[in-house]
């Protein structure tokens, strides 16, 4: 039987900056607390970074650049295959401590840290194949374009799945040949606490990865002021990302914004409805409903619309709520009591804005920590704040269409515009949609299944840039084009005596 009230063995009780290659205390000797989401009381202390300690993470940073930027990208992609062997290595471990420290069900963090060995894998390849253009002008002349790393990278990351989406920043960051601070989020800093010792086994050269732990409005802040950082990459909330935006704008810095979302999941009545409502279940309420890509709004063709929404309100019911240590379990604990405050307004104020069909309370069972039952809300209104504003927790909203073109309106009836679902057997109708609905990625009869080659990002309210494959490279390198001059050269003698 899996003991779901013990922490996992070799938990911190102190969690450091990495700079430079050496685990080091704040400049100030300041800390915070972190605390795990199912008993809400601290199992260690952080250290709180600020200004001083992001600039000295960017000097080493700057000092490992050159060398770091000089190997050539098979050298590269040999130091990042053996950081995937390395996170392989400490499946087990990385997955329990995500868990305890997320509350992210246990099973659904194993599958994190598998896709955090693979995005290193992938970047890996993808550096090592990735061919660099060239043009020929006739005879005359030909011109071809060479990229080199930006230098040194500064990436913010989330709380929700936090190792796997720094490992989806840090992969090709250093495939590019940058180098880098890491700013984690504060809330969920443990599984961080193991890319030291990860990165020193894989032979990564010291002061190449830089971690500076502390809360955002210190630490990010200062990595975003930083004149020595030129490029952000942030995921988080599109307030932060505005204000993120702004900031930069004073020394010039590229971007890119993955920030939030409300996704659709337009259903017509000729769908599979079997497989609509399993993707739609799992879709919202996997990762605790805490992911950027939710389906979390369910636009249901009227004649399904009672079926439909009596099913899924039937099946949220019966989603097993527990410890997240419990292999059974399926929505743990939302990862924080601020977060979860903000939830639990959201039903209230869903509560009086539609029809609560299922869910919204603290589950029986569970008379601690930060649990909701998956909720679902009946007959919405496209203006009720519970479908224009991102929850990011276990709640959906369904509200019914008639027509093709009342679907699209509603789908594209909020400021966001990350990600869609496309339920039909009509696949012309399914294109139409998938082109009119303003959304940077977009599924058709398919839950998230993610293509590391495709770009990743949104439009709107849900970022600026697109990361993934190539895009990812383009973002962390500039390109310089060359023209070079094949025969004699025919300038115009302007001033030449005649």
């Amino acid at each position: 039987m899996t003991d779901t009230t013990t922490p996992p063995a070799g938990l911190p009780t102190g969690i450091r900056h990495w700079i430079g290659g050496d685990l080091v205390d704040s400049v100030s000797g300041r800390t915070f607390d972190v605390a795990d989401p199912v008993t809400n009381t601290p199992y260690a202390e952080a250290a709180a970074g600020g200004p001083a300690d992001v600039d000295r993470a960017v000097a080493a940073a700057r000092a490992a650049f050159p060398a770091w930027s000089a190997l050539g990208n098979r050298e590269r992609a040999d130091v990042l295959n053996r950081i995937a062997d390395a996170v392989e290595a400490r499946h087990e471990q990385l997955a329990a401590f995500e868990s305890f420290d997320s509350g992210l069900p246990i099973t659904q963090a194993r599958g994190q840290a598998r896709r955090a060995a693979e995005n290193f894998r992938y970047f890996a390849d993808v550096i090592v194949a990735l061919g660099e253009e060239a043009f020929r002008q006739g005879g005359s002349q030909i011109s071809y374009v060479v990229r080199t790393p930006v230098g040194v990278a500064g990436l913010i990351t989330p709380w929700n799945t936090p190792f796997m989406l720094e490992s989806w920043k840090l992969a090709p960051a250093l495939a590019s040949g940058c180098t880098l601070v890491l700013k984690p989020a504060e809330w969920t800093p443990l599984s961080a606490s193991l890319w030291p010792e990860i990165f020193a086994e894989a032979g990564l050269p010291a002061g190449a990865v830089n971690i500076v732990h502390g809360i955002g409005e210190e630490a990010g802040q200062a990595l975003v002021d930083h004149p020595g950082v030129p490029l952000i990459s942030f995921t988080g909330s599109t307030d932060t990302g505005k204000h993120i935006i702004r900031s930069s704008a004073e020394h010039l810095k590229t971007t890119s914004m993955e920030l939030g979302g409300k996704s659709p999941v337009v259903l017509f009545a000729d769908a599979d409805l079997e497989a609509a409502l399993d993707s739609v279940v799992f879709g919202v309420f996997s990762l605790n409903g805490e992911r950027c890509t939710a389906g979390s709004r369910v636009l249901v063709e009227r004649p399904v619309y009672e079926e439909f929404t009596r099913r899924l309100a039937e099946r949220a019911e019966r989603v097993k709520v527990g410890p997240p240590a419990d292999p059974a379990t399926e929505v743990g604990a939302l990862v924080h009591p601020e977060h979860y405050a903000r939830v639990l307004d959201y039903v209230a104020i869903g509560k009086k804005e539609a029809k609560l069909v299922a869910g919204g309370s603290r589950p029986v069972h569970l008379e601690a920590g930060n649990y909701l039952q998956p909720t679902v809300f009946a007959d919405v209104p496209s203006d009720a704040r519970i479908f224009q504003e991102e929850i990011f927790g276990p709640v959906v909203c369904v509200t019914p269409f008639d027509t093709e073109a009342e679907a699209v309106e509603l789908a594209n009836a909020t400021r966001y515009g990350l990600a869609a679902y496309v339920w039909t057997s009509d696949l012309k109708r399914g294109h139409r949609v998938a082109h009119a609905v303003e959304t940077g990625m977009l599924w058709i009869n398919s839950h998230n299944v993610r293509d590391l080659r495709t770009p990743f990002g949104g439009v709107k309210a849900s970022g600026v840039g697109r990361e993934g494959g190539a895009h990812s490279i383009d973002f962390y390198t500039e390109s310089k084009i060359v023209h070079v001059a094949l025969g004699d050269v025919h300038t115009p003698r302007f001033g030449a005596a005649s």
